[in-house]
């Protein structure tokens, strides 16, 4: 039996896959699927998941490096399963809290005497609270790659209330956030472990907000990974370590503790092949203090660069693009350069436009970005541009969110596979898979009921 969704009409998408819960047979053990979709206001990245009992469509934002999960628990969150951690348990231990909360008004979600408590925070606006974790359902769709299946349930997943002002700077309807970062309790980590699959996960990331396009996700598996016209992607992949970073950067520090966020270790930076000038004891990451190196972030819409760095880079990038007769107008803030649309000619992989490549562990380990991942598109009545996609981060010091020399941001990872191999410690990635003639936007959401 099959039957046709549209990729951004979750509700009905979920409501019908909610009569479809089952445990994982034999006959199947692939991976699960979460859909991905690109907020045209915020540029965030946004999916939805079935939570609570009865299974209740829940709008979550996606944040790569994020330890673990939450959600608004004091607006309306009713659940018949839900179940406080007591300060004493194994579980209070193991997800790493800090605090024992009480409450002094009627029990509920967010108010448990003796409970384990943890700090929520939005790393978008830096804002922080300490909440109770709790314990509740979560049903995900399965896959075989090609298709989602029937929603697989796990009974006890752990993620932590939150107060409502955590949201704000969310996109609308958002009522929390999807961790996807390296701790034990992070979402990836979580269906792994309760359904015995390899601790990998994969984002294909959308590439578009105003075609209303949906990416995907896919959690617990290698592969395969198959978009439309029949292209499995995890066979085209390339590998760099992932680095592990000895310090955390959440607003509430834990000492001897690395970070749970995504490193990995650029060696240099080229623009239309010729290498960028710049610092380069920035790229690695310090053993002490934790600052500098290359993370992966999913919660900012651009790439953000020391401010030496961007400096040289925009300096590079600017002399290869006078070498193509660019025409060069007044810059549109936050970007540093921009050009008059009407001279750039479009390709199968955007606007023509020098390449930007982030070399690797090797010459010839490189990730290469094309215009579709490096230009942004301005359209004002009185300017179309395409900009340079990469913005100002700040001189390294040690406040909060200026650690790194670079973070890659999400322009730069859409339309990308990406996999997030943590059984062995490495990154997989795709570069443009426009390339191979498909986009994220690609994988076919058509229910297939016969996979459960």
């Amino acid at each position: 039996i099959f039957s046709s969704m549209s990729p951004l009409n979750f509700p009905p998408f979920f409501l019908l896959c909610s009569l479809l819960v089952s445990s994982i047979p034999s006959c199947f053990q692939t991976s699960f699927l979460t859909p991905i979709s690109k907020d045209k206001h915020t540029h965030q990245y946004t999916t939805t998941l079935l939570l609570k009992t009865p299974l209740q469509p829940t709008k979550l934002t996606i944040d790569l490096g994020a330890s673990f999960s939450w959600v608004d628990c004091q607006n309306n969150y009713t659940s018949s399963t839900y179940q406080h951690t007591p300060c004493n348990s194994t579980l209070c231990h193991d997800i790493n809290s800090l605090a024992c909360a009480n409450c002094y008004t009627p029990p509920a979600p967010d108010c448990g005497n003796f409970t384990c408590a943890l700090f929520p925070e939005n790393s978008l606006t830096g804002n922080a609270s300490i909440d109770d974790a709790i314990i509740d359902t979560l049903a995900v769709p399965v896959t075989d790659g090609s298709n989602p299946g029937q929603v697989q349930v796990i009974p006890d997943f752990v993620f932590s209330c939150s107060k409502s002002y955590l949201l704000r700077g969310l996109a609308q309807g958002v009522v929390g956030l999807l961790g996807l970062g390296r701790a034990n309790y992070s979402f990836p980590r979580q269906v792994s472990r309760d359904f015995s699959r390899p601790n990998v996960f994969a984002l294909c990331l959308p590439g578009s907000a105003r075609f209303n396009e949906s990416g995907v996700g896919f959690h617990g598996s290698v592969g395969p990974y198959n978009f439309l016209p029949g292209i499995d992607l995890s066979k085209s992949l390339i590998y760099t370590p992932l680095v592990v970073n000895p310090c955390t950067d959440t607003i509430i520090t834990y000492a001897n503790q690395n970070s749970d966020q995504y490193f990995i270790g650029v060696t240099a930076v080229k623009i239309g092949g010729k290498e960028v000038p710049l610092n380069k004891t920035l790229l690695s990451v310090d053993q002490t203090s934790g600052i500098g190196g290359t993370k992966i972030s999913t919660v900012h819409p651009y790439t953000r660069m020391e401010s030496s760095i961007l400096k040289a880079f925009t300096e590079a990038f600017v002399d290869a693009a006078s070498k193509k007769n660019l025409t060069r107008v007044n810059a549109v803030k936050p970007f540093s350069a921009c050009y008059s649309a009407d001279g750039i000619t479009s390709t199968l992989v955007g606007p023509a436009v020098p390449t930007v490549d982030l070399v690797l562990q090797s010459d010839d380990v490189v990730w290469r970005i094309f215009g579709a991942n490096s230009m942004a598109r301005i359209s004002r009545k009185s300017l179309d541009a395409w900009c340079l996609g990469f913005v100002d981060g700040g001189a390294i010091n040690y406040e909060f969110d200026h650690k790194q020399a670079i973070q890659i941001g999400g322009l730069q990872l859409e339309d990308n596979l990406l996999q997030f191999d943590l059984e062995n410690n490495r990154l997989g990635f795709s570069s443009s898979i426009l390339l191979r003639q498909t986009t994220c936007a690609n994988f076919n959401f058509t229910i297939n009921n016969s996979i459960s």
